[in-house]
């Protein structure tokens, strides 16, 4: 690859691409950037709220409940308001005195209902503000979020639960300080807010116990939000009262990764339309002929989009940090989303290269971002669950963004598998990069077989391809694995199971197909002996390449059920020799060598053929399975 030649190329394309685009174009990019500026810091505050001023009460200022209703955005104050608007609707509570009046409807309970949940966070904040803070909080929860170690994957937190002495007070909060947290009492100067009574004319008590331990966790020592879905960025455990803890939803984690994916949906769209408009009346013919070699049209054509995703990535990777920690950072971050920035393009590239016209570029590349997305997304939402976490490479930014230490195993683990697999499809795009292949109009499933058989010409060409293929069949089983981890709580023997069938699929599929693809462009002799040697050469490339499947364990995933079964590669019980050699070779050069003899007949022998492969698969994986357990 030339340099020189990438960076003309590069600029040709920059060029090309900025002078077609018109005003719309411009003003929807400027738009998208600037909503996506504004999102980010709503992200790392824990989300938006969505509840502003949905309730409408009636409360006059002198009141003890006005302070409860004043700092409640849920709340807006109707000034004025009398028994006539309760009973039109216009207000859903009118408070008199320490009479609090409910609206005859269900917005109306549902609004009581909120404002006695408000009563409990405003008195508890009050009492933090309180000096003796034993005496304020008697009994004190801390939540420390740390890695998964049960197996089971149920174990996501440790509580630490400290009690202290507050003079009378116990774990009822009914003791301690003088803070008027009964029904029916008022509270001390310094709180103003009380739990009034509901008086003659309510509707009941007028608001809940606000002792220390219903209180939403703004009191305390931490004052955080404990009774919220999650803790914000940059917080790595939560403090309060037993009633304020709640299991915690990784909130960031799921909008963490639309942030950053959702760019890169609207980059493979223009990316696969520049390469595509290559191929379509033969416009790439000229560049072909060109003195310069296919990496360096490749590489050119592809550079400006990948800087112009890493610079809109590292944007909000470091305002993310700033707006999280408070300082300048994002490395990490920007480092952990490069392999998803490959990924996407490598994808489009290898589906523009594909496709016969922009209608199947729109499905293809639809396709990519829905499987790519579920790539980053799916394993992020189980951010505090351990090591499944860890095969999206988001759940780095995450971490780091919640100022967690990466070890270095858990950052290879995360970014190896989508880089190799990015530069298999890099690789199988290229081999389809010449004039026989690119002006071509054959069906998709007849180019995915030209790629497949461009690099085979030898026996052993097979056995280097299966090598190849390993890391997509990897991140293929990450993937089923991430999926099934939640069905795994449910049942661990259906997810072992659907994660077994996964994995024999796909092994099988990928042992033979380049094979089926090499007999379809007459690479080889459709002769039983050619078979068996291209079943053994693929067989054997398999188990050597599978031993990418030891990444798992750098990080504890063979600890979860799932991954267990589907990365440990066939391997069961006995003597060292039997269990990492021969019992797991046998297996992918019989399977593999029963796919390569249907592969020399027709494509009906070949499916039929991989069918009883995976069958034969399928079942020595459950055996395994149920010799080890």
């Amino acid at each position: 690859m030339n340099p020189r030649k990438l960076l003309r190329i590069a600029r040709w394309e920059v060029a090309k691409n900025a002078g077609g685009l018109d005003r719309r174009t411009v003003a929807i990019t400027v738009v998208m950037i600037v909503l996506f500026a504004a999102v980010s810091p709503l992200i790392a505050a824990g989300g938006v709220g969505l509840e502003d001023g949905i309730y409408r009460v009636g409360v006059d200022e002198d009141s003890q409940y006005y302070g409860v209703a004043q700092t409640d955005p849920t709340f807006e104050i109707v000034a004025g308001a009398d028994e006539r608007d309760l009973q039109t609707g216009e207000v859903e509570l009118l408070i008199d005195d320490r009479t609090i009046r409910v609206a005859d409807s269900r917005k109306g309970s549902a609004a009581y209902s909120e404002f006695r949940e408000s009563v409990q966070r405003y008195n508890n904040q009050q009492l933090a503000g309180e000096a003796n803070q034993t005496a304020a909080f008697p009994v004190e929860v801390t939540v420390e979020f740390r890695e998964q170690s049960d197996p089971s994957g149920t174990d996501d937190q440790t509580d630490d639960g400290t009690t202290t002495d507050g003079g009378d007070g116990g774990s009822d909060g009914s003791g301690g300080a003088d803070d008027g947290s009964t029904d029916g009492g008022t509270s001390d100067g310094s709180d103003g807010s009380g739990d009034g009574g509901a008086g003659d004319g309510g509707t009941d008590d007028g608001s809940t116990d606000g002792g220390a331990t219903d209180g939403s966790g703004d009191g305390g020592t931490a004052g955080g939000s404990v009774g919220s879905a999650a803790p914000t960025l940059g917080q790595d455990q939560l403090s309060g009262s037993p009633a304020d803890i709640s299991p915690p939803f990784p909130f960031q984690s799921l909008v963490l990764a639309f942030v950053f994916v959702i760019p890169l949906n609207f980059l493979i769209q223009a990316y696969g339309s520049t390469m595509l408009s290559e191929r379509l009346n033969r416009r790439g013919e000229l560049i072909l002929v060109s003195p310069v070699s296919r990496l360096d049209i490749i590489g050119g054509k592809t550079l400006p989009y990948f800087l112009g995703a890493m610079a809109v990535e590292g944007v909000i990777a470091v305002s993310l940090f700033y707006i999280a920690q408070g300082g300048l950072g994002g490395a990490i971050s920007l480092f952990a989303v490069m392999p998803i920035v490959l990924l996407f393009l490598s994808a489009t590239f290898l589906g523009a290269m594909f496709a016969r016209s922009f209608k199947e570029l729109t499905f293809i590349t639809v396709t990519i971002t829905v499987v790519l997305t579920s790539y980053a997304f799916v394993p992020a939402i189980f951010t505090e669950s351990g090591a499944v976490a860890l095969i999206s490479p988001l759940t780095l930014v995450v971490r780091e963004l919640q100022g967690e230490a990466l070890t270095l195993s858990a950052v290879v683990f995360s970014t190896l598998p989508p880089l190799l697999t990015a530069g298999l499809f890099f690789g199988l795009g290229s081999g389809l990069y010449r004039e026989e292949d690119l002006f071509d109009q054959r069906s998709l499933p007849g180019k995915v077989l030209d790629a497949l058989a461009v690099p085979i010409s030898r026996p052993r060409h097979v056995g280097i391809m299966t090598v190849v293929l390993i890391p997509f069949v990897f991140v293929s089983q990450l993937l089923a694995i991430a999926l099934l981890f939640a069905v795994q709580q449910v049942s661990v023997q259906l997810a072992t199971v659907l994660i077994l069938v996964v994995v024999a699929v796909v092994e099988e599929f990928a042992k033979s197909l380049h094979i089926y693809a090499a007999h379809t462009h007459n690479r080889f002799e459709r002769t039983m002996r050619v078979a068996v040697v291209l079943g053994i050469a693929s067989g054997v490339g398999f188990f050597v390449g599978e031993k990418i499947a030891l990444l798992a364990q750098l990080v504890g995933l063979q600890e979860v059920a799932t991954a267990e079964a589907g990365l440990s590669g066939g391997i069961a019980q006995g003597p060292i020799l039997i269990v990492f050699l021969l019992a797991p070779l046998l297996l992918h050069v019989v399977t593999a060598t029963i796919s390569a003899v249907g592969a020399k007949g027709t494509r009906r022998s070949y499916l039929a053929a991989v069918v009883v492969a995976i069958g034969v698969h399928l079942a020595y994986n459950l055996t395994v399975v149920s010799a080890v357990a």
